[in-house]
């Protein structure tokens, strides 16, 4: 089927009335791009990011804009004349609701159900990991076959703080550890390790829709909820998922932003076993020197440092807890 994207510019005190008058003709599914929305939430969740892409910043630069899908049909065309019918008694009514212009695309489904899956190919990562997008067909040719479908959390493996993480996990992880994923939105690190050998994982992300997204993934590559355990939840602070994740982890993987990895660096090194390894990414480079000090801090050697295409991954070892004891 055919459909036909509609998008409405206004200005920032015209957003609720379009809204509104849309809704009153049944046309719902809207998609709001509002640039003080986009700096608002920037700025609310500065903990959770280090970097915005400047494109996407500026093409957020002034806009104010309404779009939805109509068919491309009788009924479809009926909707839109509706709208435009609405819109014109809007501009009439509220001339400070300008601009008011209605534009239209024609796209077939694919283009915008699935056009995003166009970008995501198989990849080789490291000397062991082929990463396949659920939707594409691949011969490992030896390597461990890992599958993957995003949906909409992070994670296919094409950022480079994601490979970082996983060239660091195939040297790493050995049979029978136990690994914590912190963050872990589509799941592929800990899908990873136990791919790799691992016994046992816990998985654990701030957005709910990681956890159905990653027992998916889980599932596309045959690992079951006996050894995978996914929960949504803030590992700082919520005391029930805490409990549940317990301790004693051989490897413990975060591949977040630089403030969550400082803020988690004390309480990691509760979570591992003497001697077990902390992988921390996501860390962009005008910080990478802040977090390592960080790290070390709170107890850590840095064994491994990674970096790709300005972004920064290291591989830490906790320090045995007689490590500063000086004998008599």
């Amino acid at each position: 089927m055919k459909w036909l994207a509609l998008h409405i510019d206004t200005s920032p005190a015209g957003l609720e009335p379009v809204e509104t008058a849309l809704s009153a003709l049944g046309i719902d599914g809207l998609v709001i791009e509002d640039e003080a929305d986009f700096r608002r939430f920037l700025e609310q969740n500065r903990q959770y990011w280090d970097y915005v892409d400047e494109e996407l910043s500026q093409s957020m630069t002034g806009k104010c804009r309404i779009t939805f899908y109509a068919e491309d049909s009788e009924a479809g065309f009926g909707q839109v004349a509706a709208a435009r019918i609405a819109l014109a008694k809007l501009k009439s009514e509220h001339p400070e609701y300008a601009p008011l212009l209605m534009t239209v695309d024609g796209v077939e489904d694919a283009d915008w159900e699935n056009s995003w899956k166009a970008f995501y190919k198989p990849m080789e990562i490291g000397e062991r990991l082929l990463v396949i997008p659920d939707w594409e067909e691949a011969d490992p040719h030896g390597r461990v076959a890992l599958r993957m479908n995003p949906g909409l959390t992070f994670g296919t493996g094409s950022h480079a703080t994601t490979r970082l993480c996983l060239t660091a996990l195939e040297k790493t992880v050995r049979p029978g550890m136990r690994m914590l994923d912190l963050g872990c939105g589509s799941g592929i690190l800990s899908i990873a390790g136990l791919l790799l050998g691992a016994e046992s994982a816990f998985a654990c992300d701030i957005d709910e829709k990681a956890v159905n997204v990653a027992f998916e993934n889980a599932a596309l590559n045959g690992i079951g909820r006996e050894r995978y355990t996914v929960r949504a939840g803030n590992v700082l602070t919520d005391t029930g998922l805490q409990k549940e994740m317990g301790a004693g982890y051989d490897i413990v993987a975060a591949n977040i932003v630089s403030d969550v990895i400082i803020a988690l660096a004390p309480a990691v090194g509760r979570l591992l076993k003497e001697e077990g390894r902390f992988l921390a990414s996501g860390i962009i480079d005008e910080r990478a020197e802040e977090v390592r000090g960080a790290l070390e801090a709170a107890g850590f050697i840095i064994e491994e440092t990674g970096s790709s295409e300005g972004w920064y991954g290291f591989l830490c070892r906790r320090e045995k807890e007689d490590a500063h004891v000086v004998s008599p």
